[in-house]
């Protein structure tokens, strides 16, 4: 159990503002969302107000409308915690926590596409629209071998840059694509993954370690106790899982 000490100092590390203020990556629609009245719900939300709860300091929410503009602004001091993928080149400016919850990234394809599976996509000539900066971007460009990485900003416009300019594939989640297939006839989500965006809690580098430390023993507690699984069925999520605890 966390002293009293301890958790002034925690405080201090992830609230110094005495707020914790929270990043949002509200293109990701499966652990974010907003009312008219711009008002946040979601997976995510539910965890940074239990962790406004443990910590006994109020929450205050930073919405971003990609996960790279929210990544870009980690030594900013405009937000304390902020979930989002973990990926190896946020690393140098955030500490993450081990995933907390995995969404399937996969891609779409249009009618008659003659790409079968996602291993069929990456071959020369072609093109992949994506969005850019996000985890699945970042993976792809690590990845790919043969195949053109289209990078556009934003989800939406990814998928209409796709469609407008007769692209060959469509990267992205796989629950988002499914809802993509619906506007597209004929188009098909591709069985399996390229990989698994590990969706995490992360904390500016540079700061007193007691945070990043108190924010990791926290995801793998909220996984433990089934929070992120309530979290889930209270925010009607599908087409995630719980991230495994950390060995």
């Amino acid at each position: 159990m966390t002293s009293s000490a301890d958790l002034s100092n925690v405080r201090a590390a992830l609230a110094p503002t005495g707020v914790l203020r929270a990043g949002l990556n509200f293109s990701n629609f499966l652990l974010t969302a907003r009312d008219a009245a711009g008002t946040p719900s979601g997976v995510a939300v539910d965890l940074a107000r239990e962790l406004g709860r443990r910590l006994d300091v109020p929450v205050e929410f930073v919405g971003y409308e990609t996960p790279g503009a929210m990544a870009d602004q980690a030594q900013l001091h405009v937000w304390d915690i902020a979930f989002l993928g973990a990926e190896p080149a946020r690393a140098n400016q955030i500490a993450f926590t081990n995933a907390y919850l995995e969404i399937e990234a996969t891609y779409l394809v249009p009618a008659g596409s003659p790409l079968q599976t996602v291993e069929d996509v990456d071959r020369a000539g072609v093109r992949i629209s994506v969005s850019n900066k996000s985890a699945y971007e970042l993976f792809l460009s690590r990845s790919l071998k043969n195949a053109e990485l289209v990078r556009i900003d934003g989800v939406g416009p990814s998928y209409e840059h796709f469609v407008t300019n007769g692209l060959e594939a469509l990267a992205g989640l796989r629950p988002r694509l499914v809802t993509d297939t619906e506007k597209l006839p004929g188009s098909r989500v591709l069985p399996g993954r390229f990989t698994a965006i590990q969706q995490a809690i992360g904390t500016p580098k540079g700061r007193d370690e007691a945070g990043a430390n108190y924010l990791r023993a926290f995801a793998e507690d909220v996984k433990a106790k089934g929070l992120v699984a309530k979290a889930m069925a209270d925010n009607g999520v599908r087409g995630a899982t719980v991230a495994p605890l950390a060995g």
